[in-house]
């Protein structure tokens, strides 16, 4: 095979949605969260993530398989009074219930000013900038943040004790301009993306790895092999790390990464902020938009060819990629159609 071919080769979102919900209903999961999960792999794509895009299915099916995720399982709000609620993921597929989170976040932020909701026994959410971004657009503020399994060595250490814990953050724009979205994991590199550079051949970013003996290393190998991720900043990212841990963790019951029992799942925390209740919406909006237009006006440094806003190159992705076709590498789109087929589904 050439190597653009393994490379990859462009598909069109709906068409790798297809698949993709195709695969998802053919192991138990109803048709509309089947919708809602595919949805959300290939929105990631769309938005240049393919380390939470439809690489995912393979393992999601394996989620299944193993019983730790349960496909027909529905999402269930609790009110926990005044502007706070939980929302149990019941083990089903994680986007539902962080969906279903959002939306509860959001409306107890217009009912009370802020909302804070958590999310327990739930799998994995994907990406949060996606639902941040829904809250961006309903003129909201919102911050997220989650635990996930060990992978992480504390600042200073060498063995895993902390998830890749995201935080998200997000504000909202002028009707039909893109919100301002950061989204980022504690570790120095996501694990989802170090899978995808250890797939492709690819070496670790310098100081991004430590083996199992805690020395440094650029071999994405060495994570399997017992090694761990290192976070970023060195103790500013272990901070944001723990911190995420007790918010995300413990609020929501999932408990912590590094705890004997933990469950494997997204502990998740999110709050939602309405901006109209500290100054006009407008107002707010008319500010990020001019302190836009500030920085990007900036002089850039060298090396640099243009100075882009949080979620910009998200927007800038989406944009591409929808005109022109998501890019499936050669190892991804065989192991989605070997599934395909073992299901007894045309491949893509």
């Amino acid at each position: 095979m050439s190597k653009a071919a393994e490379r990859g080769v462009r598909y069109k979102g709906p068409d790798l949605k297809r698949l993709g919900q195709a695969i998802l209903e053919a192991v138990g999961t109803p048709e509309d969260l089947a919708a809602i999960v595919a949805g959300s792999l290939v929105d990631a794509n769309l938005a240049g993530h393919d380390s939470h895009g439809v690489i995912r299915l393979t393992s999601y099916v394996a989620s299944v398989r193993n019983g730790q995720v349960q496909p027909g399982a529905r999402a269930v709000v609790e009110s926990l009074g005044d502007a706070c609620a939980r929302v149990d993921g019941a083990w089903g597929w994680g986007q539902p219930a962080a969906h279903i989170a959002t939306d509860t976040a959001s409306k107890l932020a217009r009912a009370n000013g802020v909302g804070l909701v958590t999310v327990g026994r739930c799998n994995h959410i994907g990406r949060l900038g996606e639902y941040i971004e829904d809250l961006s657009r309903a003129g909201q503020i919102g911050l997220m943040t989650c635990n996930s399994p060990p992978a992480v060595a504390p600042y200073g250490g060498y063995t895993r004790l902390l998830g890749t814990n995201p935080i998200a953050w997000g504000a909202p724009r002028s009707p039909g301009k893109p919100p301002i979205v950061v989204d980022f994991a504690t570790a120095s590199i996501a694990e989802g993306k170090l899978r995808i550079a250890h797939a492709n051949g690819s070496k670790a970013p310098l100081g991004a790895v430590v083996d199992k003996s805690g020395q440094p290393t650029t071999d994405t190998a060495a994570f399997y092999d017992g090694g761990a991720l290192t976070t970023f900043g060195g103790h500013k990212g272990f901070g944001l790390s723990v911190m995420a841990e007790l918010m995300a963790g413990m609020l929501s019951g999932t408990g912590l990464s590094s705890d004997p029992d933990y469950s494997n799942g997204n502990g998740t925390m999110l709050l939602a902020i309405d901006v109209g209740r500290f100054l006009p919406a407008s107002d707010f909006m008319e500010q990020a938009d001019a302190l836009e237009g500030r920085l990007h006006a900036a002089p850039t440094a060298a090396g640099f060819d243009a100075i882009q806003m949080p979620g910009e190159p998200e927007w800038r992705s989406r944009a591409e990629r929808t005109s022109e076709g998501i890019p499936v590498a050669g190892a991804t789109l065989r192991a989605i159609n070997d599934l395909a087929q073992e299901l007894g589904l045309s491949p893509i």
